[in-house]
């Protein structure tokens, strides 16, 4: 009876062992079951099959068939050569250039170009706007007008070539030249020679500046070498928000009034980055060989600095302007840097807050000139010369309020008021032929609140003739000044509040 029992017990056993696996291999398979329905490995991809885009790569537009092709900037850029340009030196090229221009001013940042490697020729035009924003003048070629007085067409005006009239947001830039063709221009019997045998003749003495902005806003002149005017060869008026950067101009240094910029009428003006010299001789060559190693890596390796030489004003300024910005510029030889002159013909002068600073001024006639008329009435103020280098210059520092261009003119009882000029950190070496700081001011209308701080100028060779001048000139010496100019008046005078009212 035992023994059966032990076999039940057995047999019990062994049954509830093989349930047991069973339920075990169930759990198992049920467990793979799951992991793969859950599984986030994906199946191999088919041409049925869509696979997710990596989020680093976004979606291409849907409306570009060929998205992986370079924009095509060729649709804002307008070729003359497309308009009937030749650009042989000989063929007139006017209405391709006028034509260019049209279709260029109707688009958004629109480019006239100019190629390099062609010689285009056109006469006195007016590129006249408005325009769409962004325009761009870009000459890589030579562009020049008709050479001289006696091809010059006669219906055309002989006061300007180049005129940009009306026009906001525009640019006048590119790698190339524009020549002027001056030398027929200066040789007209009415010009003011100065050789030995030079004389002069009355009649009818017109000649064309070269490039003319009026009537604008926000514009930006670069990169281009501009060359023998037959008169100034750059002129604002009229115009708000210029800036100049690396120009270069040159003509010969007895080309009479060839400025080489000039600006009237004009606010908020910046010129940078440029070296303005009136050449011996007219050539780029001629700067270089006066040896001056650091200006010689200005031109080669920094290119930060570009070559001006005039035959007059290096930079000048005349009524009406303000908010001026003159830095990095170097001057020479020339007439150097003038505001003026001013009030001529009894007329009122506005000139104020403009800024000279990081200057060279060499082998010039002038340095830092003010010059104003006797007769005219407003104001120069807020004028700041600041770390100006002279070497060999004449009349490093000058204001002259007996400004006058024959034996004639006699002292009047108003002037032009000038205050509140600062001469900073103005150092290097003067010509002795004539004393390097001249205040010569009206007798009616004194100068006032002139401040000198480190000015230091010695003579280039030999000594100094006569002493510093001065004339109802007041002001302060924040340190020593050599030479000594004891002749700068200290404080204010009694008269301040009498020429207030010259004022603007």
């Amino acid at each position: 009876m035992e023994s059966i029992r032990e076999l039940l017990l057995i047999l019990l056993a062994v049954i509830l062992l093989v349930q047991n696996l069973s339920n075990v291999e169930a759990r198992y398979h049920h467990h793979k079951k799951q992991k793969n329905k859950g599984s986030t490995v994906p199946p191999p991809a088919s041409p049925e099959t869509p696979v997710s885009s990596s989020p680093s790569y976004s979606p291409s537009v849907p409306s570009d068939p060929y998205p992986n092709d370079p924009v095509n900037s060729t649709d804002c850029i307008f070729d003359v050569r497309d308009y009937g340009a030749v650009g042989d030196g000989s063929a007139d090229d006017t209405a391709a250039f006028r034509a260019a221009w049209k279709a260029a001013c109707a688009v958004e940042a629109g480019v006239v170009l100019a190629p390099s490697d062609y010689v285009f020729k056109i006469t006195s035009t007016i590129f006249s706007g408005p325009c769409k924003p962004g325009l761009v003048f870009q000459l890589d070629g030579v562009l020049m007008p008709p050479d001289g007085p006696d091809t010059w067409p006669k219906a055309d005006s002989r006061k300007q070539w180049l005129v940009f009239y009306k026009l906001d947001d525009m640019t006048f830039t590119g790698k190339g030249t524009i020549e002027g063709n001056g030398q027929p221009w200066w040789d007209l019997p009415c010009k003011p020679h100065r050789g030995p045998n030079g004389s002069t003749s009355s009649g009818p003495c017109d000649s064309p500046a070269l490039i003319r902005f009026f009537m604008s806003s926000n514009l930006v002149v670069s990169g281009l070498t501009i060359q023998n005017s037959p008169q100034f060869h750059m002129k604002f008026d009229g115009c708000e928000g210029v800036m100049i950067d690396k120009l270069s101009i040159s003509s010969p240094k007895l080309s009479p009034n060839t400025d080489g910029i000039h600006i009237e009428n004009t606010k908020s003006v910046g010129i940078y980055n440029s070296m303005i010299s009136n050449g011996k001789g007219g050539g780029k060559n001629d700067l270089i060989s006066h040896g001056h190693g650091s200006i010689l890596g200005l031109i080669i390796f920094n290119n930060a600095r570009r070559i001006f030489y005039t035959g007059d004003d290096c930079i000048s300024i005349g009524t009406g302007c303000s908010d001026v910005d003159i830095a990095d510029v170097t001057c020479g030889p020339s007439h150097g840097i003038s505001i003026g002159s001013l009030g001529a013909h009894y007329s009122q002068a506005c000139v104020s807050n403009i800024t000279v600073r990081n200057a060279i001024i060499r082998e010039s006639d002038n340095g830092l000139r003010i010059k104003t008329w006797q007769g005219g009435t407003g104001c120069v103020s807020d004028l700041s010369f600041e770390n100006i280098q002279m070497e060999n210059v004449r009349n490093c520092i000058n204001i002259d309020q007996y400004y006058c261009l024959s034996k004639e003119c006699l002292n009047q009882t108003s002037a032009v008021f000038v205050t509140g000029i600062t001469y900073r950190n103005i150092k290097g070496t003067y010509d002795v032929r004539t004393p390097p700081i001249h205040f010569a001011c009206s007798d009616t209308v004194p100068c006032t609140k002139i401040t000198m701080a480190e000015v230091e100028l010695l003579p280039y060779e030999g000594q100094l003739l006569d002493d510093p001048f001065c004339w109802n000139a007041y002001g302060t010496q924040e340190t020593l000044t050599i030479p000594p100019i004891d002749c700068l008046q200290e404080g204010e005078p009694q008269s301040e509040q009498e020429v207030s009212a010259y004022g603007c």
